[in-house]
């Protein structure tokens, strides 16, 4: 059943009803008034699950973790970018904290967002000769 006018989600019930019309305007020919609302019932929906089921960015080792995957980089590529394999080896096992230039290196030459890069996070405390952090 396809409404007549277009009407913020504001309800569960608004939600369900929006998800099964998309789901009739699935295969509208783009330039149609039935495109043009399937892409206004779109954004309806983006933005009410922005606000009912908010996902947290990830922290900024996951962050880079993901980009690895994401783009087939290896631990090598990693250390090109950070400079040295110890420092690549101890961010990604949460030893040491980014450096605003290793930040601003992944950002501009991997294109992770820099505001996942700067968010805190816990780095493990250092280890005296003697096991004491």
């Amino acid at each position: 059943m396809i409404q007549k006018g277009i009407v913020p989600i504001r309800t569960k019930a608004d939600y369900r009803q929006a998800l099964k019309e998309v789901e009739a305007l699935w295969d509208a020919e783009p330039g149609t008034p039935e495109h043009d609302r399937l892409e206004v019932l779109g954004t309806l929906i983006d933005a009410y699950e922005a606000k009912q089921f908010p996902i947290d960015a990830p922290d900024p080792v996951e962050a880079i973790k993901f980009r690895m995957e994401q783009a087939g980089y290896a631990r090598a590529d990693f250390v090109a970018v950070i400079g040295s394999a110890s420092r690549a080896s101890e961010i990604l096992n949460r030893r040491r904290a980014l450096t605003t230039e290793m930040i601003w290196k992944l950002h501009t030459k991997w294109q992770i967002p820099a505001e996942s890069l700067v968010r805190p996070y816990k780095v493990a405390q250092r280890r005296d000769r003697r096991g004491e952090a």
